[in-house]
């Protein structure tokens, strides 16, 4: 079965993307909107492209009404936001904050997450989360006017001190469980892991 991408429907593209790119990391970001209201929202259109400088980029697209969602909009006046990661204690809330709330309730306070101070950002960052970055906008771009691609340069990075070796600076794997998404209210673990050496190439003769 074969698809030319020009004959399906944007809803359909969707599907046939995140039905196979997967699992898919999932930003949970946090912004600040324009009374402190601290916004949650988690996108699984997202990655880290590059280290110098940190880049990392997720997709924001329009409501199911046409209005932009709030983390576009804090973004689009702040220039700030911190990207989360969810492991799997925080998946549950994770997902939920995934609703539609309006902008004067923040997902965090709703959801009794804790919130913990940045270093270098206004924006605060989940507390009780394995993995964070503190970003400032490097880009946006914008896609067909209804989804906006958020590129932002890490300045700071946060790590749970029990996750990572600091002097081989390699996280503790044992003791990392992220959780990817697949698709629809699918996600995975990812404590089911394959090793294999590194690979040599061909030798010549």
């Amino acid at each position: 079965m074969d698809y030319a991408a020009s004959d399906l429907t944007p809803r359909e593209r969707y599907k046939v993307l995140t039905s196979f790119i997967l699992p898919r990391p999932i930003a949970w970001v946090t912004t600040v909107g324009p009374t402190g209201v601290v916004n949650a929202a988690p996108f699984s259109f997202f990655n880290a492209f590059c280290e110098d400088p940190p880049l990392c980029m997720f997709a924001a697209n329009r409501k199911p009404d046409g209005k932009d969602k709030d983390t576009f909009l804090n973004i689009q006046r702040t220039g700030e936001f911190v990207v989360n990661i969810a492991d799997e204690p925080l998946a549950k809330a994770m997902h939920e904050s995934s609703g539609d709330f309006p902008p004067d309730i923040g997902e965090p306070d709703y959801l009794g997450l804790k919130l913990a101070a940045s270093k270098t950002v206004a924006v605060p960052r989940l507390a009780d989360t394995p993995w964070a970055m503190e970003c400032k906008l490097w880009k946006m771009i914008d896609v067909n006017d209804d989804r906006r691609l958020i590129m932002g340069e890490g300045l700071h990075f946060y790590i749970r001190d029990e996750l990572w070796d600091d002097k081989a600076m390699r996280v503790h794997m044992d003791r990392y469980h992220p959780i990817g998404r697949m698709f629809a209210d699918r996600y995975c673990r990812t404590d089911d892991r394959l090793v294999f050496p590194a690979a040599e190439g061909v030798k010549g003769t």
